[in-house]
């Protein structure tokens, strides 16, 4: 399927003062001068809103935008452009070292409106080629995350019977696949613990007792699937944060789901999507004093003679 260039932008001629900025900021060359105003000319868009945002005389609409995605149930945002430089460095730095993955909720079930807005924000993110193809799927209760929890905890038990058979791994090898035994290298011990303690003491080790979920997949045709989903899960992350919600990416969902299509099945994802992202949400029962740090990253340069 071919991504959607409809155009959709309308100018209003009486309004338009022509200042060129529409112009200026079009990614898809739509709009063009004709008799010193802006005029369509194009017959694709990016559905950016680039040109609305840009206009100083109100003179631009975009009919592709769904405009109760700017509003927000949980707080007021706002509406006019942040300039560049004109936010504290400081408090942003704090809120990105301040986000920590959550492993301990309180038992209290996440407001429906907070969930949304959190996909809300998610959604401000960049995605390849302005196609936001990401999709969200929610899982809104314990129960709802209790229930994937079961169909994740039977792929990882069955992956764990595979891995454990020596011939197995090794006839693998020899077809050049070794994802098998570098799970049983990294993972198997302590997957093995984790499903015991599961099945003895009915502990949740995946989601971590997460009253709910957010599941973002992406359509396979979009120019940057999984680099969009991943995008719109930090924001969601951040977000989450900022309005008192705890979060964690769960990698082994997406592992799971990505290699057992039943799964995605089960919660209904449509075939031409696949899950990119797997986040518990709810409310922290963690508490701490300082930001931890990280650990040495590589710099490198290249610079052209």
């Amino acid at each position: 399927m071919a991504f959607d260039r409809t155009v959709t932008t309308i100018i209003d001629q009486e309004k338009c003062e022509f200042c060129g900025e529409c112009i200026k900021v079009c990614p898809s060359d739509t709009i063009s001068v004709v008799n010193k105003k802006a005029v369509i000319t194009g017959d694709q868009s990016l559905v950016c809103d680039h040109c609305r945002a840009a206009c100083k005389s109100d003179a631009i609409s975009v009919g592709g935008i769904d405009d109760s995605l700017s509003k927000f149930s949980s707080f007021k945002s706002e509406k006019k452009w942040l300039p560049f430089g004109q936010y504290d460095t400081t408090n942003l730095v704090n809120l990105m070292q301040s986000r920590r993955s959550c492993r301990n909720y309180k038992n209290r079930p996440v407001e429906k409106e907070l969930l949304e807005d959190l996909i809300k924000i998610g959604i401000t993110a960049p995605s390849g080629s302005n196609c936001q193809m990401w999709t969200f799927t929610v899982l809104p209760d314990r129960k709802s995350v209790e229930a994937l929890g079961e169909k994740l905890k039977g792929f990882f038990q069955n992956l764990n019977r595979l891995a454990k058979k020596t011939w197995l791994r090794g006839l693998l090898r020899l077809f050049g696949k070794s994802q098998l035994s570098n799970y049983y290298e990294n993972y198997y011990e302590s997957i093995k613990e984790g499903l015991e303690e599961w099945e003895a003491k009915d502990k949740d080790i995946l989601f971590h007792g997460a009253p709910a979920a957010i599941i973002i997949a992406c359509k396979r045709e979009a120019s940057c699937p999984a680099e969009d989903a991943l995008l719109a899960a930090q924001n969601i992350l951040l977000g989450a944060h900022s309005i008192g919600l705890g979060t964690c990416l769960i990698g082994f969902a997406v592992s799971a789901m990505s290699n057992e299509r039943k799964i995605c099945d089960f919660i209904d994802l449509p075939d031409d999507e696949n899950v990119h992202a797997v986040i518990t949400v709810g409310y922290p029962n963690d508490t701490y004093i300082n930001v931890t740090g990280r650990k040495p990253v590589s710099i490198r340069y290249f610079t052209a003679i």
